[in-house]
């Protein structure tokens, strides 16, 4: 493949990255806006649980319909129902059908996410991936700082349907490039055709459907009915897996220890990360009383810290190894974490920044040194599924520690508002209507809320803490003399497509 031919695709494939992982906070800052216009408030946390339902149970899926009929069709799928979702969602005259759309959204942009990265891994060499990762890494992050930044200046120079809309000229472009760019691999004459896993699919995305609604509300009197069901749907999951041709989720993967591994430091990462981070802005703005604006800069430092760490970590890892580099990603993970559970009234708003700067850090080196372990030592015929079930399970460990987080929380301030002598079920939104507002003020309902969230902060440091330990079990060696014992040989690495500089 030219050298033109990989930069062309390595372009688009960055666009749809930034396009999908965007879509998740460029929201945020208009939803004021959208609830003033459309009404809805108490339905106001489904537009984000709708988008990551949809986003995160069809990942799998996704993956193992681009190992059946090639990336190209399949990324052309997901891309033409993301823009389908994002102009609906524009169009949207309630919120119920806001909420709807978002699915729609969110079945898209659960193709995309985990396309790229596993294009990627078609594409380049183990070195070359080694390099490359970061700059994806680095898009991400990006994109996540921008995006709230982004639909906040769209919210206020245009309307709010645009924060939507934008997606779509730059979403065609990104279409247009990697189909008229990408060529899948030519499929061997002899190679027998294979079945698709309906009965699979079905089961795999009930079952996550099913986990996340319930970690959404743990203390919904449905919750437990839910998460019972999920379990079931889970083992029949596992029974039907075990005895099809070609399943939607290979039970095989998980015997492999580098791939268990990796999945298990996922949900323990993606548990301590993603939900502590979700609280932050809260004790930002709740605890030491500062704006919105602020709380969600608080955020900035994390970011940050990983794209750099991803960047200089995927370069780093040819030369120390994957497991050292992850082991030291976690090591910082679980030193940012520590201090978290110590937080109160007065604790240093810039003392916080570092500590979720040292978070940042770990997720930097570590994602990436199990995402580029993974792909070259599994079974090329396999590298999307590995690769979606990877991301799949930092969803999963994130939708995990949030709802766990959400429980501990709303427990400990009732607690602490009782002992106070007040009223237990004055919710959080309601002290939260405006910057400088009641929580800010009093003293009482500031304790609990900061008791609240150091409670919710031990949960990520547990979660980090046996993430290391996870982490230590993976497989020694560096990833080239791992895939050469495992046989995967990577059939780039001896004639790469293209120089990556």
């Amino acid at each position: 493949m030219s050298r033109q031919r990989v930069i062309l695709i390595t372009a688009g494939l960055m666009l749809s990255l930034f396009l999908a992982s965007m879509e998740s906070t460029v929201v945020s800052t208009g939803m004021p806006t959208i609830v003033s216009r459309l009404g809805g408030l108490e339905q106001y946390s489904w537009v984000f649980t709708a988008f990551m339902l949809a986003s995160t149970t069809t990942v799998p899926l996704y993956g193992k319909l681009s190992d059946l009929f090639g990336r190209r069709p399949v990324f052309a799928v997901a891309m033409a129902i993301f823009l389908a979702g994002s102009v609906l969602c524009g169009l949207a005259a309630t919120m119920p059908q806001l909420i709807a759309f978002r699915a729609i959204q969110g079945i898209g942009a659960g193709g995309l996410l985990p396309l790229v990265f596993i294009i990627i891994g078609d594409l380049f060499s183990l070195e070359q991936r080694a390099r490359i990762q970061g700059l994806f890494s680095g898009v991400w992050g990006v994109s996540s700082v921008i995006g709230p930044l982004l639909g906040g200046f769209i919210v206020d120079r245009a309307s709010w349907e645009w924060i939507f809309w934008i997606n779509i000229v730059p979403g065609l472009v990104a279409t247009a490039i990697v189909w008229l760019a990408w060529i899948d691999r030519a499929r061997p004459q002899n190679e027998r055709r294979r079945s698709v896993d309906y009965a699979g699919s079905v089961l795999l995305t009930a079952g996550a459907v099913a986990l996340l609604m319930g970690l959404s509300d743990l203390g919904a009197s449905w919750a437990v009915p839910v998460l019972t069901g999920a379990v079931a749907l889970f083992a029949a999951l596992v029974w039907i897996e075990r005895r099809v041709a070609d399943p939607v989720l290979p039970i095989g993967l998980f015997r492999d220890r580098m791939f268990l591994v990796a999945c298990g430091h996922g949900i323990l990462a993606g548990c301590s990360m993603f939900g502590s981070s979700t609280f932050v802005p809260l004790y930002v703005q709740g605890v030491l009383g500062t704006s919105a604006t602020v709380a969600g800069a608080a955020l900035t430092p994390m970011l940050l810290a990983w794209v750099f760490s991803s960047i200089i970590g995927t370069r780093l890892l040819l030369r120390i190894g994957y497991r050292s580099l992850a082991l030291a990603g976690m090591v910082a993970l679980t030193a940012g974490a520590l201090p978290l559970m110590f937080v109160n009234t007065g604790t240093s708003r810039i003392l916080l920044m570092v500590y979720l700067g040292l978070m940042g850090f770990g997720m930097g080196f570590s994602i990436p040194a199990f995402l580029i372990a993974v792909q070259s030592t599994v079974e090329r015929g396999k590298l999307g599924t590995a690769t979606s079930t990877l991301q799949f399970s930092r969803s999963i460990g994130g939708a995990f520690g949030i709802g766990i987080m959400g429980a501990i929380l709303s427990t400990i301030v009732a607690q602490q508002l009782v002992a106070a002598g007040l009223d237990a079920t004055v919710s959080l939104n309601s002290l939260l209507e405006a910057p400088g507002s009641a929580m800010a003020t009093n003293e009482t309902l500031r304790t609990a809320l900061a008791a609240g969230i150091s409670g919710v902060f031990v949960v990520a440091f547990i979660a980090a803490a046996l993430g290391l330990l996870v982490t230590i079990l993976a497989p020694r060696g560096k990833i080239a003399q791992l895939a050469a014992e495992r046989g995967r040989g990577d059939e780039h690495a001896a004639q790469p497509a293209v120089a990556v500089d």
